[in-house]
């Protein structure tokens, strides 16, 4: 079964709407973006949340001791790295990590195959966007980079409407979507939600 990951959550409402929609995983962005929100912020909602959802905290080029403080205080379960960060820098913190890389062409194989991570995310390349650029790439670049053999997960441009089209070419780990779900920056509209929800579990 392919994991459901909604990123870009800034509200309490909007994670438990998604808990309660039984996703696996939700992402909190804490750099530069419109939906960035802040270690307090994520600690009261991380409160409220069941038990078996992954926590996931988004950074882009931070420094790593501060990543390690943020993540021990709002108890997160996974890291994801959406800079430039060297495959040195994605070692040695006691939770999961996940390495982004924002597809251009097919030179991204190359690249990610030096990083030893728990997790490839690929999200679409558009030049002064590290994310959330609401556009699909070619997905059989996505194809390729599975055949690393490290878990995939599929972001970038995903909503209702082409999810399970995505499903079903990549066959990816998870898929990831913030934008796609979204009612204006940073809400989550819960129809949305609840159909792309429906449409992965419908996909396997």
């Amino acid at each position: 079964m392919t994991l459901i990951k909604i990123c870009g959550i800034t509200n309490k409402e909007d994670a438990l709407w998604a808990a309660d929609l039984k996703v696996d995983a939700l992402g909190f962005i804490f750099a530069e973006s419109p939906r960035r929100v802040g270690p307090e912020v994520v600690c009261k909602i991380v409160k409220f949340l069941p038990p078996f959802v992954s926590t996931v905290g988004v950074f882009v080029d931070e420094d790593k001791e501060k990543v390690k403080e943020i993540a021990d205080l709002c108890s997160l379960t996974t890291l994801q790295f959406h800079g430039e960060e060297s495959p040195a820098y994605c070692q040695g913190f006691r939770q999961k990590v996940i390495k982004s890389f924002r597809v251009k062409d097919e030179s991204v194989l190359e690249k990610a195959v030096s990083y030893k991570v728990d997790a490839y995310l690929l999200d679409t390349y558009l030049r002064g966007r590290p994310g959330g650029t609401g556009k699909t790439f070619n997905w059989e670049i996505a194809g390729r980079v599975k055949g690393i053999g490290v878990p995939l997960i599929l972001s970038g441009g995903l909503n209702p409407d082409n999810v399970a089209r995505a499903i079903s070419e990549v066959r990816p780990y998870a898929v990831d979507v913030g934008s796609g779900v979204e009612s204006k920056e940073g809400k989550k509209d819960y129809g949305k939600l609840e159909r792309l929800v429906k449409m992965v579990r419908k996909a396997g």
